[in-house]
């Protein structure tokens, strides 16, 4: 069982407990999204430093509108970014479609297994987090927070600071990625599973 959050008041007293405890609580997944964006484990470990250590000594600027692990996220996010666009072979892509641009998939088959089922397997696995690394980072940030982490549309979008709408269509629009990228590779494995006696 988790330690419970800690209070604005201990952190901004500099209490070690409460300090570890937000450690505690918060790192792995602010982790998890950094290495998400990024790719690579060094960096990743970086922007979690840098994310707590930000956070505690600007710890006056959190008003409270939102919860204390949505505003890591929202620091961790940007620092993330700021990591990406320091790497000068990476373009970032434009946060939104343009007008009237509808990102539809070229391909869609569908294979009998369940997303669960699929994890359940090693190449599956791979071929997932393949998938993954290989969206927008825009799509990829609200992919990761939203399904992989299970925040909420609210907490999603306040970590991202963008609309609720903005984090909806993102979402809808890494899903239709996911699967289009994954179709091929599954297709073939729904149609191996057929052909088994």
């Amino acid at each position: 069982m988790p330690p419970p959050t800690p209070s604005i008041e201990s952190l901004r007293a500099g209490d070690p407990q409460a300090l570890a405890a937000l450690f505690d609580i918060h790192a792995d997944r602010v982790y998890r999204l950094a290495f998400g964006l990024l790719r690579e484990r060094q960096a990743a470990e970086d922007v979690v430093q840098e994310t707590f250590l930000s956070a505690l000594t600007h710890l006056d600027q959190f008003q409270g509108r939102s919860s204390l692990g949505t505003w890591l996220y929202r620091v961790a996010y940007n620092a993330s970014l700021t990591r990406l666009r320091e790497r000068p072979s990476e373009l970032l892509p434009p946060d939104e479609p343009e007008a009237g641009e509808v990102a539809l998939p070229r391909s869609l088959v569908e294979w009998g297994e369940t997303p669960e089922e699929m994890l359940l397997d090693a190449e599956g696995r791979r071929h997932l987090e393949a998938a993954i690394s290989a969206l927008p980072e825009t799509l990829r940030a609200a992919f990761i927070l939203r399904d992989v982490e299970e925040l909420s549309t609210p907490e999603t979008a306040e970590s991202l600071g963008i609309s609720e709408g903005a984090v909806k269509v993102r979402l809808h629009r890494a899903r239709l990625m996911l699967r289009e990228h994954l179709a091929e590779y599954f297709g073939a494995r729904a149609a191996q599973k057929e052909g088994e006696p």
